[in-house]
């Protein structure tokens, strides 16, 4: 079984009147566990119709994407929903935590989703809280969070159902640069020591240090960029 995510020849049509326009043009690229990869490119280029296809969201006109060896065109939306919620992690430009839910909570709330909540679940909660630095914050709400927090609270709750996918939308959007670095390096080692396969979509070049590869996006088309020629 192919570990990690793979898109082969992966394109999605849009209908513009008569015309049909391909958001995303025969992509492909294979992420292993483990691997984390950055995505830019201008607006428009087709990054975020790229990451929704890549996190099951969007359906693919034409080619695979696969997903630790399943093939997620063969699934049901039942099997698509489920996939999402235990396979693939989001981190969204907007941390979107809940406003009454203490920084815990939020992560257990993804637990309840999948089923009821075993103190095995509460005590790897915590664990990656302490691990990304909210030790302190448990019983935190997200008005009294900084943004980098609320950014790190997100990324625990993208981990906690362990999934094998990380799919990262400008993470540090709303971010400073010295919190911007912080939130990267922290994503990087979570993939790295966890096995995730990830991908980044970034405006920042500066953050594409902490990637091991970097993709360009075009006119719907992805390519290898030299992490060099970025800079």
């Amino acid at each position: 079984m192919t570990e990690g995510l793979q898109l082969t020849a992966a394109t999605k049509y849009y209908n513009e009147g008569s015309n049909r326009i391909a958001a995303l043009d025969h992509v492909s690229i294979k992420v292993e566990p483990g691997e984390f990869v950055a995505v830019v490119g201008p607006s428009g280029s087709g990054k975020s119709t790229f990451l929704s296809v890549a996190g099951a969201l969007l359906k693919a006109s034409e080619g695979e994407v696969t997903l630790n060896g399943k093939d997620i065109s063969k699934l049901s939306d039942h099997q698509l929903s489920d996939m999402r919620l235990h396979e693939i992690g989001f981190i969204m430009q907007a941390s979107n935590l809940v406003p009454y839910l203490n920084v815990l909570d939020q992560l257990l709330v993804v637990k309840r989703m999948s089923g009821k909540v075993r103190a095995a679940d509460k005590a790897f909660a915590v664990k990656l809280l302490e691990e990304l630095g909210l030790g302190q914050k448990l019983k935190s709400y997200p008005e009294e969070l900084s943004g980098g927090e609320k950014q790190r609270t997100a990324i625990a709750r993208a981990l906690i159902n362990d999934p094998a996918v990380i799919l990262a939308d400008e993470p540090t959007a709303s971010l400073d640069t010295k919190r911007a670095h912080e939130v990267v390096s922290l994503i990087a080692h979570e993939v790295r020591t966890r096995r995730k396969a990830a991908i980044m979509v970034t405006h920042d070049e500066r953050l594409l240090a902490y990637c091991d590869k970097v993709y360009r996006m075009e006119d719907g088309q992805l390519t290898l960029a030299e992490l060099e020629s970025i800079h």
